[in-house]
């Protein structure tokens, strides 16, 4: 810290400061901290002056314990002769040599020293102070995440099926499936998180008002017309690209109407009731076509032709009487939900004793479907998975399935290469199965293995498989939209997870784990003490999925040192996620979460790069970070 950089506050100049006054000249100067991390230090050094109060020179030493890395301080010296200032040559040779900025100029380093240098006469100078250094090696553009993923980069322009999109499963819940609320928080909090599918349950109401809540359990009920209000006003703030609202519809033909009325009544223009092109449909439209857009997606009577014909012929009032069709079809997602008080339970248990009794048939559900709301399905049409012969005989591009995850499994296992060949020309939603009742998630990367678009999770349950979820999407500018890898989409791949063939070249990965800094203290510990380790997954194809630990550093969270090398060869690194879990060691059988951070492979930076730190809910852990070297070829 620079003497000059702030005139001293008014505590110093009587020699005294307390704890309060560090913490806000802390924020003064302008660099994040733990408060648990400061309160020690500050402890530490008033306990040896035996005060209540600390001067000066104190305030210079917290500061730099709880701000100056040593091994920053050693990279500094490192391209800086004199190990006290960096001038524009000796920084471009650091971000072409270490950081791997091959395209590293005069412009680019002085704009990063406009950006981070503090102390003004070092910045008209052309140069970097280490105070400088550190802010710019702690900021967001030496993130591990490469800077350039975090906008839209991808090209938005193949058919919507080609993309992998980040779905909700009963999204208005947020708690469990059995006697939690429904909340219309769950579409606000889905939606922000740039959430592209949004699950509805709706029900008959009374006065003829549709309700949305987990049909025969307890959970609380939410007026349909305030969900697609809340949907209205926080569709495209995270994202400009298309929402597909699932309707899980159990309504009457005449609440169905009601429910037509409020999406179109309420979502205007931003709903879509026609085709972008031509009226035959033969390809799905892309994202880019479908911007500002929100498509529904239910039980459709006839196809989108007809619908187009029968809109027409309606605004020139020369549509007949009809206004609702009778289709017989097997119910989606109700195969796997399971009500709070199911009928016959101990049949059901008896019948499960007797093996050698050849399998229940299904009853056929006879569905009436009001034709308003029929009318309204557009490219997302809902249609009974049967197989995958079927599907490829009969299934048009416009139409989607909902696969149960224990059915999808299986085909994951027996069908992989069909399950591909499927997800490269048809929309596939999987969705958790019934029994899940406390709202647990299954690991979504087994069913993006194979290709599925809409892999449906529980976003109000943190736990590792929402944080693959969260750090899978946080590609593409976080858009909700991830273009699937070409062997995914690619009609004639031969590619199954199992089996990956010569469709990826591999990746060799090495990284060097160097520190962690404020780390979140142990909940175990009184003071700011942990006993931290860290664990390195990669998370993709079967070959690929592996786990590395460090060794345990004993009682520090502040600044704990590693210098260790971790070595990886991923198969498909175009499927992998990389996951950084920082645990604090409570025995040699457990182990307590304190931060993680996830992100996919091919979006890692390459050199020295922070890995910022996120709670169990996906919470920032500010300013709790890991330093690490990263390369890879």
């Amino acid at each position: 810290m620079e003497e000059n950089r702030y005139p001293p506050p008014n505590e110093f100049r009587t020699g005294k400061i307390d704890l309060d006054s560090t913490m806000k000249l802390l924020e003064k100067l302008q660099m994040p901290f733990d408060f648990t991390h400061v309160k020690h230090v500050f402890k530490k050094t008033v306990d040896k002056r035996k005060a209540h109060t600390i001067n000066i020179e104190d305030f210079r030493a917290i500061y730099r314990t709880i701000v100056h890395k040593p091994e920053l301080r050693e990279i500094f010296r490192a391209y800086s002769p004199n190990c006290k200032i960096l001038d524009d040559t000796q920084l471009i040779e650091f971000l072409r040599k270490e950081q791997y900025e091959t395209e590293a100029c005069e412009t680019t380093a002085l704009e990063i020293i406009l950006k981070y240098e503090p102390i003004e006469e070092v910045r008209k100078r052309r140069q970097m102070s280490f105070e400088g250094f550190i802010r710019y090696m702690s900021s967001e553009d030496c993130s591990i995440f490469k800077n350039n993923h975090r906008t839209v980069y991808q090209d938005m322009n193949h058919p919507l099926c080609d993309y992998f999109i980040s779905s909700s499963h009963n999204t208005y819940l947020i708690s469990d499936q059995l006697i939690g609320p429904s909340h219309l928080w769950g579409y606000t909090s889905a939606l922000l998180k740039g959430c592209r599918c949004l699950e509805i349950d709706c029900w008959d109401g009374s006065n003829n008002e549709p309700v949305v809540y987990h049909g025969h359990t307890l959970t609380s009920k939410i007026p349909f017309h305030s969900v697609i209000q809340v949907i209205d006003k926080y569709a495209f703030v995270a994202s400009d690209y298309p929402i597909v609202l699932s309707l899980e519809n159990h309504c009457s033909p005449k609440q169905q109407e009601v429910m037509a009325d409020y999406l179109e009544s309420i979502l205007g223009d931003k709903l879509l009731t026609s085709t972008t092109g031509d009226t035959v449909v033969t390809q799905l439209p892309s994202p880019e076509a479908l911007k500002f857009k929100i498509l529904v997606k239910n039980k459709k009577v006839g196809t989108i032709e007809e619908s187009m014909l029968r809109r027409n012929l309606d605004s020139h009032g020369e549509t007949g009487e009809i206004s609702e069709f009778e289709i017989i079809s097997d119910e989606d997602e109700t195969d796997e939900k399971v009500p709070l008080y199911p009928k016959s339970d101990s049949s059901k248990r008896k019948s499960e004793r007797r093996p050698s009794l050849p399998p229940r048939k299904k009853a056929k559900v006879k569905t009436k479907i009001a034709i308003t709301l029929s009318d309204l399905v557009i490219y997302t049409k809902s249609e009974k998975f049967v197989s995958f012969e079927h599907s490829l005989a009969n299934q048009k591009c416009y139409e989607n399935n909902s696969i149960g995850e224990v059915r999808a499994r299986k085909f994951v296992k027996h069908s992989a290469k069909e399950f591909v060949s499927h997800t490269s020309r048809f929309i596939t939603r999987i969705y958790p199965k019934g029994t899940r009742t406390n709202s647990s998630n299954y690991n979504p990367q087994e069913f993006w293995n194979v290709g599925c678009q809409m892999v449906a999770l529980n976003f109000q349950t943190p736990g590792v498989q929402m944080e693959l979820q969260n750090g899978k999407f946080l590609d593409n500018g976080g858009c909700g939209y991830i273009l699937k890898p070409e062997f995914l989409r690619n009609r004639n791949s031969t590619f199954t997870p199992h089996n990956v063939g010569r469709y990826s070249k591999p990746m060799s990965l090495s990284i060097r784990l160097i520190s962690g800094h404020q780390l979140p203290p142990s909940n175990l510990s009184k003071t700011n003490k942990a006993d931290p380790l860290v664990q390195i997954e990669i998370y993709g194809v079967p070959e690929d999925q592996v786990k590395k630990k460090s060794s345990v550093i004993k009682s520090n969270a502040l600044s704990p040192r590693w210098d260790e090398t971790f070595s990886f060869t991923v198969q498909v690194p175009e499927l992998a996620l990389i996951r950084f879990c920082v645990e604090d060691e409570i025995s040699l059988v457990a182990n307590e979460f304190l931060g993680q951070y996830t992100l996919p492979l091919l979006s890692l930076s390459k050199g020295y790069r922070n890995v910022p730190l996120l709670s169990k809910d996906g919470g920032n852990l500010e300013p709790a970070s890991l330093f690490v070297h990263i390369w890879y070829y």
